[in-house]
């Protein structure tokens, strides 16, 4: 896929020295704004676009930002990050998703053999890192859209504060239940995509790759019956199962994210490790009409073109569909963690890519 352009995010003093621009890990459209998050935070930015004399978006600016902890309960409080990994938006709600992974500590340079022994060993989880937000989408005075705590009989909810989180459904499932207690980037669970149809989400896993084969997950969340701010699971299908798998042969890839367009699914490809690339799309064609588990092999998922990527930085984690602000065609905007130099600006912005899908 060739970069057609790239425009610039620009994100206020306090996000910037968070380093939420840097650690971009989600973005999603929603008419002028879009919606990103970082995996470092546990915040929500909202950013507005800039047009010209043709009404072509020549940047995002207007920074938002809005905590999580001010809309639902968070498991460890609002000071711990929530490694938010994917935004969906459907139906007058947004959705914001953690990774639901532990994290194995990093080697610190400098370290001796045997501290450096010991951080291979440590295992931590972040408990905030395992919540499904559903938040209301409300007109603000300026006509822009809000996220906000209620608007009517609707309120922000959350998933996964009673032990009932994605994960702890999958305590008993044949093909994932070994992999809950591997940290993400050794092939465990890692949550990186999240798409919003009808009363689905559709959970896209990095990890873990099953003899190549990805894992997408299917749910149906709905209000609680007892709390209004707490989501519970309904049944998928006609069963009382609480969830589905699905798996796709996307080369040997896990799932970096996804994004619903019309009937279909883009899915943004990436390694389960730690590296670098390849980076690819494909495109699941007509999931708003698969109604049971499905094995879907490498034909039916067609590659519509590779990413660009760096040699450890420039990861593309986002990706999102540009309808009406580009002129005729759909495009794709990608948005990467740990940016080249390069993709830094001067006012302390970072560049995102505009791709053309094929036609």
């Amino acid at each position: 896929m060739i970069v057609e352009r790239q425009v610039e995010l620009r994100f206020g003093l306090e996000s910037r020295e968070a380093g939420t621009h840097t650690n971009l890990s989600a973005v999603r459209q929603d008419g002028r704004c879009l919606w990103v998050a970082g995996d470092e935070t546990a915040t929500i930015e909202r950013l507005t676009a800039t047009l010209d004399a043709d009404g072509l978006v020549t940047g995002y600016e207007g920074h938002a930002t809005v905590a999580l902890a001010d809309l639902v309960d968070l498991p460890a409080g609002p000071d711990e990050e929530a490694d938010i990994e994917g935004l969906a938006r459907s139906n007058g709600w947004l959705w914001a998703i953690g990774s639901h992974s532990l994290k194995r500590k990093k080697i610190k340079p400098g370290q001796s053999g045997s501290k450096a022994r010991k951080r291979l060993a440590s295992v931590v989880r972040e408990d905030n890192r395992f919540v499904l937000a559903r938040l209301p989408l409300a007109a603000g005075a300026d006509g822009l859209p809000e996220v906000v705590r209620e608007d009517g009989d609707r309120t922000a909810a959350v998933l996964g504060l009673r032990g009932d989180s994605v994960t702890d459904l999958l305590e008993d499932d044949p093909h994932l239940a070994p992999f809950l207690s591997i940290p993400s980037k050794d092939n465990g669970i890692d949550i990186e995509g999240i798409a919003a149809h009808r009363d689905r989400l559709y959970i896209g896993l990095r990890g873990p790759v099953l003899r190549g084969w990805a894992v997408l997950l299917e749910i149906r969340p709905d209000t609680h019956p007892d709390d209004p701010r707490r989501l519970r699971l309904l049944p998928v299908g006609d069963g009382k199962a609480l969830y589905r798998t699905h798996f796709l042969d996307l080369g040997g890839l896990g799932i970096r994210d996804l994004c619903p367009q019309g009937d279909d699914l883009l899915i943004l490809t990436g390694p389960s490790m730690d590296l670098d690339g390849p980076v690819r799309v494909h495109r699941w064609p007509g999931i708003a009409d698969v109604d049971a588990p499905e094995v879907v092999p490498a034909e039916e998922l067609p590659r519509l073109g590779d990413v660009p990527y760096g040699d450890g930085d420039d990861h593309p984690e986002g990706l999102a569909v540009l309808d009406g602000l580009h002129g005729e065609g759909a495009r794709l905007m990608v948005v990467y963690d740990s940016p080249a130099p390069g993709r830094l600006t001067a006012g302390g912005g970072v560049l995102a890519d505009v791709v053309r899908l094929p036609e």
